[in-house]
C-alpha cells in the first residue's frame, strides 16, 4: 500500500503520520510531500527516515492513497492530478466539502456511501466532525429540527503559527502574529474570515457540512465560533430542538452505546468533558446533558474532542482504513 501524506511538515500532516503509525496502517511505501522549501527535509516514520519530495515527483509515483492537509488552493490544483493517475485523495481542506459530486465522510456515520469511483473524498471540518458524531444517533431517534451552536476552539485549529503566537505571548516574547489580536488571556469571536452575511466561514461550514453529513437539508442551524487560548481540543455547546420528545436518561444511554463517543456526565462529582482530558485521544466526549427548560423537546449538550485527531488526522486515516478493508482501493 503506497501512501502519500501531502503537507507532511504541518501540524495536521504530522498528526496523520503519528496516527498511521499508531494504528498500524498497512503502509508498504511512504511518500512525504510538502512545499518546495521543505523538499529534502528528513522525517521519521516507524523508525525509518524519509525525505520530503515535491508534488510533481509524488504524482509520478502513483500512490494508492494520498492524505492531503495542505490548504484549499493546493488541493484544488493537485488533488485532481493525483486522481488522474488513480490515487484516492482524502482531503482535509474545505476545497471539496460542499462539491455535490464529492462525498463528505465521517466513517462512523456515512462511510457506506463510498465506492471505487470516489477518487477525491472530503474530510469534514474539525468542529463539525465532533458534533456530527453526537448528533447522528440523536437525529435518527428524535429528528433534529434546529441547532444553536457556540464553539470554543483551540489555537491549534489555526495552525503552528497560532500556537507559537500564544506561547510567545505567555513568555513575553514579541513574535509573528496569526491573529489580529493577542490570544493569550483573551477570546476572539472570529474563526476564519467573515462572509457577506456577517458569519465567518467556520460558522457556515458547521451549517452546511452538518446538513450534508446527516443528509437532511431541513435542519435549521445557527453558529457562533470563538477562538480561545487553549493549545489543543475544541469545545462546543449545542442546543438541539427535536421533532419528538425524549428522556434525558435515554439520551445518555443512546450516546453511551455509540462507538467513538464517551459520555462524561456526572456534574455532582465534577465529571464533564474538557480539552485538558480530550487532548491526545480519538474519542468524542459529551456531557452536561440536560433538558432546555425554556423550550419543548429541546436538549443542551457540551461536546469536546481533540481537533487534530478525530477532528482531522484520525478521521482521515479511518476513511483510508474503510477503503482498504472494503477493497475500494
Amino acid at each position: 500500500m503506497k501512501v502519500a501524506v501531502v503537507g507532511a511538515t504541518g501540524l495536521v500532516g504530522g498528526m496523520m503520520l503519528k496516527v498511521l503509525e499508531e494504528r498500524n496502517f498497512p503502509v508498504s511505501e511512504l511518500i512525504l510531500v510538502a512545499t518546495e522549501k521543505s523538499v529534502g527535509k528528513n522525517i521519521t516514520f516507524n523508525s525509518k527516515e524519509y525525505k520530503v519530495i515535491s508534488m510533481a515527483d509524488a504524482i509520478t509515483q502513483k500512490p494508492a492513497i494520498a492524505l492531503f492537509s495542505a490548504g484549499g488552493n493546493t488541493s484544488l490544483e493537485y488533488a485532481p492530478k493525483f486522481a488522474e493517475v488513480g490515487t484516492v485523495v482524502i482531503d482535509n481542506s474545505s476545497a471539496w466539502r460542499m462539491d455535490p459530486g464529492k462525498k463528505l465522510i465521517v466513517p462512523e456515520i456515512n462511510a457506506n456511501v463510498l465506492s471505487r469511483e470516489d477518487k477525491i473524498i472530503a474530510n469534514p471540518n474539525c468542529s463539525t466532525i465532533q458534533m456530527a458524531m453526537v448528533l447522528n444517533p440523536l437525529h435518527k431517534k428524535y429528528k433534529i429540527k434546529r441547532l444553536v451552536i457556540s464553539t470554543y476552539q483551540s489555537v491549534s485549529g489555526t495552525g503552528a503559527k497560532a500556537v507559537s503566537q500564544m506561547e510567545n505571548e505567555r513568555n513575553g516574547i514579541v513574535g509573528e502574529m496569526a491573529y489580529p489580536y493577542q490570544i493569550d488571556r483573551n477570546c476572539i469571536p472570529q474563526c476564519d474570515v467573515f462572509t457577506d452575511n456577517g458569519y465567518t466561514k467556520e460558522e457556515m461550514k458547521m451549517v452546511n457540512e452538518t446538513r450534508k453529513i446527516l443528509g437532511d437539508n431541513s435542519i435549521r442551524i445557527t453558529a457562533t465560533a470563538v477562538r480561545i487560548p487553549v493549545t489543543g481540543g475544541h469545545s462546543e455547546t449545542v442546543n438541539i430542538e427535536f421533532e419528538n420528545d425524549f428522556e434525558v436518561d435515554e439520551v445518555r444511554n443512546l450516546l453511551s452505546s455509540t462507538k467513538g463517543i464517551i459520555v462524561q456526565d456526572d456534574p455532582a462529582n465534577y465529571n464533564y468533558p474538557m480539552p485538558l482530558f480530550a487532548f491526545g485521544k480519538d474519542d468524542v466526549f459529551v456531557g452536561r446533558i440536560r433538558r432546555d427548560e425554556s423550550n419543548p423537546n429541546t436538549l443542551n449538550l457540551w461536546i469536546v474532542a481533540d481537533n487534530l485527531r478525530k477532528g482531522a488526522a484520525t478521521n482521515a486515516v479511518q476513511i483510508a482504513e474503510y477503503l482498504v478493508m472494503n477493497k475500494l482501493v
